[in-house]
């Protein structure tokens, strides 16, 4: 445990890449196999089930450091860190414990999941005991299901690459599924990672582990598509889609469904185990998981995929992190998986053949399989391209994606040997009013970096109207009515519907949080409510109905575009105008917005 502590504490202390792969292949180079297992699993991603409710671990500092919990959740505050806040207040323990990593992970941490209360708060303190400050902080980190530092995937993948003398994109290949929850790491799982491999190259796999995916750059052009990108001709042009990125895996007579993060998802989808068994062995396809409107896609219709369409978001979210699939949701939220690479056929790995070669395969193999392909559009020139671009948002989808017919198919976002862009619609737009902040947490910590923003519930009559309702928010008074307002109008107010924490600049939100402190009207625990007075834009890439928030809708991805200081308070936003988008996107309404 010492020994990653010390190398959680490098690579949190520097931001050169150089440094940080120097300090991963010190450890590896060091550590023994079952602590190099789990120090790879937790630095690219693997998170095991919280073992400890952070509630908890909070409550048993505060008692062994005889703090009050407001004091504590000052010093939380002030430092921005939950398991750094306790590692500072705990009194000082024993002589560190010299226990390697997968000793407290396995036979420490993960036994304490389900234990009755009071014996996990005996084993709590004595493990407390024997750790100093930066072992306590990275235990509450790993036990409360927080753990995180600078460190991607890719370098993770780069570090090992050099510590055994492999190629980058084999030691990919290997690691995927790797931090797959359902299966811990162990050192014949991470010697497997650094094996000599005697011709350098990956093969097909034998199991059911999928290829690393291979990911787009956006496309902000500068110059005309032409200018850019060359002949049209020369490209692969299909829809974006607003799905699962997902490969489907059939392999030794068994079919595994596994999502870009690497989850194995194969039960949420049980309808397309069918299609998939039938498919030759050793096939690997690259695809969308779609939640789907109407008949599936290829079915006789008007419509650019026959007669149906692919449905929001929030409903194929509701497939996720279920436990049983009742037949109520299945028939709700119909998924198809709407395939765009052949990535294996046979048994043979196909990613170095050219993307139209991949292509043509891929709509050969799929005919008559009931597994739909994901439609190429054939515009004539860029400009046709541009035109359906701008129809994407009214078909359900994010844009377009781009794919040079001569590429092969890459490792993660490179453009080594493959080159993809994704070529998204222009994000929706909407005016919110800021009405509560919360401090942020790291090197945010000091400042008011998470907002609450609202829009008026109805169009307000004036700007005097508007500027009543503010007057008596600042007083904490009821909501005034105006002289001849009928009984059955709604008293003009402000309704919160987003929360968004990205998108300023530091000295934006230095400038923000300079106007949050002078403006505060209440304290609620770390939140504050503002006197209303900025008017931010706020971009998003959807919306949808959602009974668990007031205003009635939900925003995916908010964040703030800029600060509106031309933006009169009275001329924000409105619920109405939220809801008239929403109504546009999804004209039949989403049957999803409720659980069964």
């Amino acid at each position: 445990m010492k020994r990653f502590a010390t190398l959680y504490a490098e690579l949190d202390a520097t931001t050169s890449t150089a440094a940080k792969v120097a300090a991963l292949q010190r450890y590896l180079a060091e550590a023994p196999p079952d602590d190099a297992a789990w120090a790879v699993y937790f630095l690219a991603g693997g998170r095991p089930r919280q073992v400890v409710r952070t509630s908890v671990l909070r409550a048993l500092a505060c008692e062994m450091a005889a703090l009050p919990d407001w004091l504590f959740e000052a010093s939380y505050q002030a430092v921005g860190d939950l398991a750094e806040t306790i590692a500072h207040v705990l009194p000082p323990g024993q002589a560190p414990d010299e226990a390697p990593l997968a000793e407290w992970v396995q036979q420490r941490l993960l036994p304490l999941r389900g234990l009755p209360e009071p014996e996990l708060r005996a084993r709590v303190q004595a493990q407390w005991a024997v750790l100093d400050g930066l072992g306590r902080m990275l235990w509450v980190k790993l036990a409360g299901g927080g753990f995180r530092v600078g460190v991607s995937r890719l370098l993770v993948q780069r570090a090992l690459a050099q510590h055994a003398g492999l190629e980058p994109s084999l030691v990919a290949q290997r690691m995927m599924g790797y931090t797959d929850a359902r299966s811990l790491p162990t050192a014949a799982a991470y010697a497997a990672l650094i094996a000599p491999a005697p011709d350098g190259q990956a093969g097909a796999p034998k199991d059911g582990r999928p290829y690393p995916f291979f990911l787009a750059h956006a496309l902000l052009p500068e110059a005309g598509l032409h200018e850019c990108l060359g002949p049209v001709d020369e490209w692969l042009v299909e829809w974006k889609y607003d799905g699962i990125r997902a490969q489907l895996v059939k392999r030794a007579g068994r079919v595994w469904i596994w999502s870009r993060g690497e989850e194995l998802v194969t039960e949420a989808f049980p309808e397309l185990l069918p299609l998939a068994q039938a498919l030759p062995e050793g096939t690997v396809l690259d695809g969308e998981l779609l939640a789907w409107q109407g008949p599936a896609p290829g079915s006789p219709g008007p419509g650019l995929w026959g007669s149906g369409r692919p449905a929001p978001f929030n409903l194929l979210q509701q497939r996720l992190g279920r436990k049983r699939l009742s037949a109520q949701l299945l028939a709700r939220a119909p998924v198809v998986f709407l395939a765009y690479d052949l990535l294996e056929a046979d048994g043979q790995d196909l990613r170095a053949l050219p993307q139209g070669q991949r292509r043509q395969r891929l709509e050969e193999g799929l005919r008559g399989t009931g597994l739909a392909v994901s439609p190429a559009l054939r515009e004539p020139d860029w400009p046709q391209v541009t035109l359906a671009r701008q129809a994407a948002r009214d078909l359900g989808v994010e844009g377009l994606m781009l794919k040079r017919l001569d590429s092969a198919y890459g490792v993660g976002r490179t453009r080594q040997g493959g080159l993809w862009w994704k070529w998204k619609v222009d994000p929706m737009t909407v005016d919110g009013v800021l009405i509560y902040a919360q401090a942020g947490h790291g090197r945010r910590a000091s400042l008011y970096t998470d907002y609450t923003f609202a829009v008026w519930n109805r169009p307000p009559a004036s700007a005097e109207e508007a500027q009543a309702v503010i007057e008596a928010i600042a007083r904490g008074e009821p909501l005034p009515s105006q002289p001849g307002q009928a009984l059955t109008e709604q008293p003009l107010q402000l309704v919160a519907f987003a929360k968004a924490y990205s998108g300023l600049t530091d000295e934006e939100f230095k400038q923000v949080d300079a106007v949050i402190r002078r403006s505060t009207l209440q304290k609620f625990g770390p939140v504050r409510s503002v006197r209303p007075s900025l008017v931010f834009e706020l971009a998003f890439e959807g919306i949808q109905a959602s009974p668990r928030h007031k205003s009635g809708v939900a925003l995916r991805f908010p964040r703030m575009a800029r600060l509106r200081p031309d933006k009169p308070l009275h001329e924000a936003s409105t619920l109405a105008e939220l809801q008239a988008l929403m109504a546009a996107l999804d004209p039949a309404g989403s049957a999803a917005t409720s659980s069964p």
